[in-house]
């Protein structure tokens, strides 16, 4: 099967980017004040991926089952048994990037044990994950939606982005429980994710280590080996990566200048803001515009 690249499907309401043996990329968008529906289908034995990245989105699965999907969340699906047709619904100023591939495609990149639907055990069962986008895959998936190239370098940059994304997708550490034997007790898990959640939600004047503590309930040490077990940073390095992260996506939007992204993301002095970037990426917030022009 030849490679398409580009190519436009459902009256150019959903772009088709790339597809080639199995694997597929694409992105939708609705720019209407009114709700989009389009038609979607989850083919038997092939791996579906829905990141809902603006808005929100409703899969409806017949007259009597439906499922929505919110900014920033993904839906994952496969079923070894039949085809499902479905209507997914967009709301007005909804994007969505949608990703397919095949489950051998998948055999070859993971050792089978790796996953759980890899299992011998498990590969006649359908399987549904529901999980929140974090900003370093945000950051990945918002760049579909800008990036301009000839069709032959589009072709090696799409195949090497469906894999950049499942790898970003599965490669969530696991806490080490020997390391950090709390991390057994679900509830403290709970609580660092909540510790989390609620530093995000605050990123503009994030509590300090004590106060965050207390607010879900662990104590300073808990909190902070916990963290950096389940997530791979401290609890501020973390935030100031996500914050970084945003900037990324709201530079890549267009639609701001580099102090009003500074000031977005929490930032009173631009110059601090223009520092931790090329930190972080290399390059300053201006010469990383420029470039992409």
């Amino acid at each position: 099967m030849a490679a398409e690249v580009g190519e436009n499907t459902l009256e150019n309401k959903l772009q088709i980017l790339f597809s080639h043996e199995e694997q597929s990329v694409g992105i939708a968008e609705n720019h209407d004040r009114q709700p989009l529906s389009l038609p979607g289908l989850i083919q038997k034995s092939i791996i579906h991926f829905y990141f809902c990245l603006d808005g929100s989105i409703v899969f409806e699965f017949g007259p009597h089952y439906s499922r929505e999907i919110l900014r920033q969340h993904n839906y994952f699906f496969y079923n070894p048994d039949k085809d499902l047709p479905f209507i997914l619904k967009l709301s007005p100023g909804a994007k969505l990037v949608t990703l397919t591939i095949s489950l051998e495609s998948l055999h070859h990149l993971f050792v089978h044990d790796s996953l759980p639907f890899l299992k011998p055990e498990n590969i006649r069962q359908k399987f549904y994950d529901e999980r929140e986008i974090p900003s370093h895959l945000m950051v990945e998936l918002n760049q579909l939606f800008n990036i301009r190239l000839g069709a032959s370098a589009a072709k090696l940059y799409f195949q090497g982005k469906i894999l950049e994304l499942i790898a970003l997708y599965f490669s969530e550490k696991r806490p080490d429980t020997e390391a950090c034997p709390f991390l057994n007790d679900q509830d403290v898990v709970r609580k660092i994710r909540d510790a989390k959640d609620f530093l995000l939600k605050n990123m503009n004047q994030p509590p300090g280590l004590k106060a965050l503590s207390k607010q879900v309930g662990l104590n300073e040490y808990q909190l902070k080996a916990g963290f950096k077990e389940i997530y791979g940073n401290t609890v501020f390095g973390y935030l100031l990566d996500h914050k970084l992260d945003q900037a990324r996506v709201l530079l890549d939007s267009g639609k701001y200048q580099v102090a009003e992204v500074a000031y977005q993301i929490g930032y009173t002095n631009p110059s601090h803001f223009i520092a931790a970037f090329k930190k972080k990426f290399g390059v300053t917030p201006k010469k990383y515009l420029m470039a992409k022009e």
